[in-house]
């Protein structure tokens, strides 16, 4: 598997919150969703992300955005302008003082906001439950990122907004992947520039022996691999494997693969009906027993535990 690839295939939508704001200054939304990854592309006019930490980005058209929950924000037309509505957990709308909205800023089929050709035309995403990406994506994640379109040209944004007014059979499972497919678009590009920060193992995909190495686990994580079976098919000895790979990716390499196997198993917990005996087997471990006892010890939680959490969106 390509290693991009591996990192990228964690979102998957269900039912995403994915709107169409269309504003005319001055106007201002509270975040407090709580949502792990959301998206917002600037469409036209401009806007201002402003976390509760860290500097405010400003937004252009075209320009996309991503923000790592669960810390919330204000997006807004200036910094100075005060929110007019609160966004809770599970798309629930409020004015700042706590009462509903009841409506009142519904504009038609996904759209929110004062009328629907503002000044201001932006389209967001929101995966609305940490099971729909993969705790490894977010890992590697910065709080808030950006690209503009000198870097950054998405075919998506005409499919998005002919879709995401449509009320048609299947537009939820429509605007799902294509909220996937956005993410997966920015993130490819954005781990391509150099102010990107990608994991340490990221980077040591590019040397000849650790990558090969990590690309072996990622390949087959199942494989009873040990370090000098690893070793042996990098062509270097255990001692040598076993100091650069620490060096280049800040941990021991069966580390790294216990880690890998775990996050692989949250991912087929969530994703499946598999039973545990099976995944335990898809991922490398000999038993359910094996896999419930590392996978406690590292997440706090039972496999079970976790699959009825993710089950309930928690």
């Amino acid at each position: 598997m390509d290693a991009l690839a591996g990192l990228l295939e964690g979102p998957r939508a269900r039912g995403a919150f994915m709107i169409r704001t269309s504003f005319d200054p001055p106007w201002s939304v509270r975040v407090e969703d709580r949502a792990p990854l959301t998206v917002m592309l600037m469409v036209r006019g401009t806007a201002w992300v402003l976390p509760d930490t860290g500097p405010p980005l400003p937004l252009r058209p075209g320009e996309v955005a991503i923000a790592r929950g669960p810390a919330p924000y204000t997006c807004a037309d200036d910094p100075a302008t005060a929110p007019q509505a609160l966004i809770l957990p599970g798309g629930v709308c409020h004015y700042p003082d706590g009462r509903a909205l009841n409506g009142s800023m519904d504009l038609g089929v996904r759209t929110w906001g004062d009328r629907p050709d503002g000044e201001a035309v932006l389209l967001i995403g929101t995966y609305l439950w940490p099971g729909e990406v993969s705790a490894r994506l977010l890992d590697a994640l910065p709080p808030l990122l950006s690209l503009g379109p000198e870097v950054w040209d998405c075919p998506l944004t005409p499919l998005l907004l002919d879709e995401i007014t449509r009320d048609e059979p299947g537009q939820e499972v429509v605007l799902d992947r294509l909220l996937d497919l956005l993410v997966i678009a920015t993130l490819r590009a954005w781990f391509a520039r150099p102010e990107a920060a990608p994991p340490a193992w990221y980077h040591a995909l590019a040397d000849p022996v650790v990558g090969r190495v990590l690309r072996l686990l990622q390949d087959d994580p199942a494989h009873p691999w040990t370090v000098a079976a690893l070793a042996a098919e990098a062509g270097v000895s255990r001692a040598a494997l076993a100091r650069r790979f620490t060096d280049l990716v800040g941990e021991p390499v069966m580390t790294h693969l216990t880690g890998y196997r775990l996050a692989l198993a949250a991912d087929r917990l969530r994703d499946t009906t598999d039973t545990l005996e099976s995944i335990a087997r898809q991922v490398g471990y000999g038993s359910a027993f094996a896999l419930s006892s590392a996978f406690k010890r590292v997440y706090g939680v039972s496999p079970q535990e976790h699959r009825a959490r993710v089950a309930q969106g928690a």
